[in-house]
């Protein structure tokens, strides 16, 4: 499958169904899947259009959307056990496409034997494409992205972390919040804006991607147990915090800090 054509397909996906609907949804467009677990029709129909695309080329292949799995959970035990998978998160940050917050992305991962070897985000309100593939770097727009390491220092070590709990001091560290959307957090770490963030979960959808951009960059993303990341395992779908870290002597502080 070629690279540049998958960009193209979500490109092109959320310029049908997905940016038309921005700050344009009706209430009946919008519903829960739990409570406070949003979903609206371009989710839904955003990630139709993607896997029936990915299934016409690559038939053998097991895909995963958000949404199939919300039907079908038996998908993420599918997961486990396939050489050759596709990851689909339509609207990653659909709360924030709700409330008309730019921050949302579209996002698609390729996964071998579990691993995650191409990874795609795109963020349609401000152009932003970034493509990974394992073994030949990150880039945004086209154009290499790289970032050196941070400097282990407390004053300057920039944390976020998606749980509004976890806020503020934690040990010598200062954590901010994220952006509520992987698709947005994982660029900002992967281009040197923030120098980790911790997730309270790991579902694949939303951190396939950008575990293998953070990865690229000479980055960890591990469990807090210090196990890699590995998005087609049932470890990755538990609970249990996540930390992403622009280098492992970060990592090792962060958590450190939150412990």
């Amino acid at each position: 499958m070629d690279t540049d054509s998958v960009l193209a397909l979500i490109q092109d996906v959320a310029a049908q169904v997905i940016t038309p609907r921005f700050r344009s949804l009706r209430s009946e467009q919008v519903m829960e899947k739990n409570p406070g677990d949003l979903v609206t029709v371009a989710d839904r129909e955003a990630e139709a259009i993607i896997a029936a695309w990915l299934r016409e080329r690559q038939p053998d292949a097991l895909v995963v959307g958000e949404e199939a799995t919300a039907a079908d959970p038996g998908l993420l035990d599918r997961l486990g056990e396939a050489p050759h998978a596709w990851l689909i998160d339509p609207v990653d940050g659909t709360k924030n496409f709700v409330h008309g917050r730019t921050d949302h992305a579209v996002m698609v991962a390729e996964l071998r034997s579990g691993e995650c070897v191409r990874g795609w985000i795109w963020q349609p309100e401000y152009e932003l494409a970034y493509v990974c593939e394992r073994g030949a770097g990150l880039t945004r727009n086209g154009e290499p992205v790289t970032r050196p390491a941070p400097e282990i220092d407390p004053a300057s070590l920039r944390a976020v972390t998606s749980r509004p709990d976890q806020e503020g001091r934690h040990g010598t560290l200062q954590f901010g919040r994220t952006a509520w959307c992987c698709g947005v957090d994982y660029p900002m770490l992967a281009e040197g804006r923030v120098d980790a963030i911790a997730y309270s979960r790991g579902l694949p959808w939303d951190h396939a991607a950008g575990s293998l951009f953070v990865e690229e960059i000479g980055g960890v993303v591990r469990h807090l147990d210090g196990s890699r990341y590995l998005p087609g395992t049932a470890h990755a779908s538990v609970g249990g915090q996540l930390v992403a870290a622009a280098s492992p002597q970060a990592w090792e502080y962060v958590v450190a800090q939150l412990r």
